[in-house]
């Protein structure tokens, strides 16, 4: 009675009765028709996604402070310019710039230029209103153009990539599965090749503002905000590499070291 019966293992490791009759079958077309199941994986290749996951968020709180701050580039007029006992010194970033005036007895004697705008001094600040009203700031009578504007759209086109990169990651450890992994590798590299090329537009901006007007001397240089975005894009850029590495069936290190026990 029970001879056309067997009991088989499937490829999970279950064990399940099939048979020739109708039941057999139907249980053979609903396995069919699962299709089969997406491996799960491991711990310890869950280890290294957080590990890389943590040097991407570096980067990623590295860039946001960057882009969020207003020390991206110093402008500093001549100490004796003004022909009494101060001088002004401005800073300036992706959306605001602020102005302060320092005391000649608190800088440096040796130093020709106004600042630096870590001394204690009088500032105004103002935010840029060429992203409502299309204005162009005026600096020291110099005015700023659209490659500022142009910077601050490539760092925000960043910014969203990185929290698309973010939320594959999250994805793919919440489901277990790597296939999140290389999207997450093609938005932290995008948003790393971005917040550089946000930089050098930046910097382009800055010798623009500078050419506008020849009148009153000024000398600039890249501030704390420049170096934050600087080590993020690259940090960002590693992180995303390491995402496609974890996302292949290999490891490209393995390949690279002979078999065990083949002889040297």
């Amino acid at each position: 009675m029970w001879s056309n019966f067997f009991v088989q293992q499937d490829e999970d490791g279950r064990m399940g009765v099939a048979g020739g009759g109708g039941l057999g079958v139907g249980g053979a077309m609903k396995g069919v028709r699962g299709g089969p199941r997406r491996q799960k994986m491991s711990d310890s290749e869950e280890g290294k996604i957080k590990l890389a996951f943590f040097l991407s968020i570096v980067g990623v709180t590295l860039a946001v402070l960057g882009v969020g701050t207003e020390f991206w580039a110093e402008l500093a007029q001549p100490k004796y310019l003004m022909g009494n006992q101060s001088c002004q010194v401005a800073n300036y970033g992706l959306w605001k710039c602020c102005v302060k005036t320092l005391s000649l007895d608190d800088i440096d004697p040796l130093r020709t230029s106004c600042g630096p705008t870590e001394l204690r001094g009088e500032s105004n600040c103002t935010y840029f209103k060429f992203f409502t009203s299309g204005e162009n700031a005026v600096i020291f009578k110099k005015t700023t153009n659209r490659l500022n504007l142009a910077a601050a759209i490539l760092a925000l086109l960043s910014m969203a990539m990185m929290a698309m990169g973010s939320i594959c990651i999250i994805m793919a450890l919440s489901k277990g599965v790597q296939f999140f992994l290389k999207p997450a590798c093609f938005c932290f590299v995008l948003s790393g090749v971005l917040v550089l090329i946000s930089i050098l537009v930046f910097h382009h901006s800055v010798l623009g503002l500078l050419d506008t007007n020849q009148s009153i001397p000024v000398t600039y240089e890249l501030s704390w905000s420049v170096g934050c975005v600087g080590s993020a894009g690259g940090i960002l850029i590693v992180g995303g590499l390491l995402f496609l590495l974890l996302s292949l069936p290999f490891s490209p290190w393995e390949r690279c070291l002979p078999p065990q026990g083949s002889s040297t």
